[in-house]
């Protein structure tokens, strides 16, 4: 067992396995959206809009899928710079350090959420992801221009570890992958034991309310601890209303994936002098320059 634990592993079985992961996922989720759609329906709850508004995550789907191929040589070419010239160490690639990678990925992406939530710039681009007022699996590929880009610029301390690329880049995936599941109101409340420490459906549905208590709270990818350890965890206690507390009352593609930026440019626009400008740009969303 020790030595299936300690057999390195090249980086391109590795590479394999991400690939894999990512194509079968994305069928299973095609298919648990059409069961979710089916058990609407038979609840007289399906609406056309639910539809639309998918087809509308989709789209942003495929525009994030195109930005981050344009952009994939320098993604991956910035860890494998800082991996080769900053690095402390340069670790094996093995089960053991995969999973090492993946709890600290998860760790780096609560504080990566907190940023995109608490920053002007970059609540800019994930307000898209928050902006659907429905909460189903297609939800999670709901993406914003910038989404694929600021998560570099948290993991560059992994390659400055001595975690390989592809061992970095994977583990990414496994903590997106995991937050996609999450995206359903199928699954109500698990056994107690894994709501404390895990991630859930039902603490992620808070994390998508935009109730009062709900907002900035539940940012963890897999292990729901983070928020615990930091102050920032919400139990889902009532009726989450999904969505953003500017509602964008769109599914036109376009006007999904750039209306947070447009929001942003029209504040920024609009405010006297560079430091209200600035203020938008890099403070908390609601920030206000003083009268």
């Amino acid at each position: 067992m020790i030595e299936w634990l300690t057999k390195p592993i090249t980086e391109a079985q590795l590479h394999a396995w991400d690939e894999g992961l990512n194509n079968w996922f994305f069928v299973l989720a095609l298919v648990f959206l059409i069961f979710e759609f089916v058990r609407l329906r038979l609840k007289g709850e399906l609406k056309w809009n639910m539809a639309t508004d998918s087809l509308a995550n989709f789209a942003t789907l495929a525009a994030f899928i195109a930005i981050n191929v344009a952009l994939g040589l320098l993604y991956l070419g910035t860890f494998y710079f800082f991996y080769e010239y900053f690095s402390i160490a340069q670790i094996p690639i093995t089960v053991w350090s995969i999973v090492l990678c993946v709890v600290l990925a998860d760790f780096i992406y609560y504080w990566e959420h907190r940023f995109m939530h608490r920053v002007g710039f970059a609540w800019a681009t994930h307000t898209v992801h928050h902006s659907s007022p429905y909460f189903n699996i297609s939800v999670a590929y709901r993406f914003g221009p910038l989404d694929g880009i600021i998560p570099l610029f948290f993991h560059i301390p992994l390659a400055m570890l001595g975690f390989n690329p592809i061992v970095i880049f994977f583990a990414e995936i496994v903590v997106q992958l995991y937050q996609t599941a999450l995206h359903t109101e199928v699954i109500r409340k698990l056994p107690r034991p894994i709501e404390a420490v895990m991630n859930t459906p039902s603490h992620h549905r808070a994390h998508h309310g935009s109730n009062p208590q709900y907002i900035d709270k539940n940012y963890a990818g897999i292990f729901i601890i983070w928020d615990k350890m930091f102050g920032t965890f919400a139990e889902e206690d009532e009726k989450v209303v999904y969505g953003i507390t500017r509602p964008i009352d769109s599914v036109n593609p376009l006007v999904v994936f750039f209306h947070g930026f447009t929001r942003l440019f029209v504040q920024m626009r609009g405010a006297v002098g560079l430091r209200n400008k600035l203020g938008y740009f890099l403070k908390p969303p609601g920030w206000e320059p003083r009268r």
